[in-house]
């Protein structure tokens, strides 16, 4: 899941409402739990001073991509940054309060298919990519797998130089430490479900 420029994802706000909150405060206890500042996590990520100020103060909605470098830049899952507290008992998911992330030209879109709280080691995603659209994704951290599966459409995914092309019920399980992309070259809207196994678990 994602990166293309700093400035495309910084300026454009690109995640539901109610989640602004929940990524700010996690971001500053995950800062300060590592003893970074501004300065050190802006250098880090890649992502601006300003910028993480803003979604610290749940002033800014950030992008896919803006939260993976974050989290990377942390040494965290995904999820840490989602995460709102410990889930007990059963969890719906209803479809109609989904909190989506999208990239920074609505093309991609990203919505968690798990309870945001907890410790976990693998996150479940279903993934919206529009006819023409391409998502460029940075390394992730060492031990990073992903796992999809196409439900809808037609996608290219390109792991470091190779190219697969998958149809409706093909899968594909790559290690994702390397850049990677999402490309959808078909007529229709496409839809996938990703797992992502982490090698090590969130704080």
């Amino acid at each position: 899941m994602s990166a293309p420029s700093p400035a495309s994802d910084e300026d454009t706000p690109a995640a539901s409402p109610d989640l602004l909150p929940v990524v700010g405060a996690n971001l500053r206890k995950l800062r300060t739990r590592r003893g970074l500042s501004l300065e050190r996590l802006a250098r880090k990520s890649g992502v601006s001073r300003a910028m993480l100020s803003q979604i610290e103060l749940a002033q800014s909605a950030p992008t896919i991509n803006v939260v993976w470098r974050i989290a990377s830049a942390l040494g965290v899952p995904f999820g840490a940054l989602l995460s709102s507290g410990e889930p007990r008992g059963p969890q719906v998911l209803r479809a109609r309060e989904a909190k989506i992330l999208t990239s920074h030209d609505g093309a991609f879109r990203s919505r968690a298919l798990f309870p945001w709280g907890g410790r976990r080691t693998s996150e479940l995603y279903e993934l919206h990519l529009r006819a023409g659209g391409i998502e460029r994704a940075d390394a992730h951290a060492p031990g990073t797998m992903e796992n999809l599966v196409v439900n809808r459409g037609r996608v290219v995914i390109g792991v470091g130089s190779e190219r697969h092309r998958l149809e409706p019920g093909d899968a594909i399980q790559f290690v994702a430490d390397v850049p990677h992309t999402y490309e959808n070259d078909g007529d229709d809207d496409a839809v996938l479900y990703l797992v992502m196994t982490y090698a090590i678990e969130s704080d």
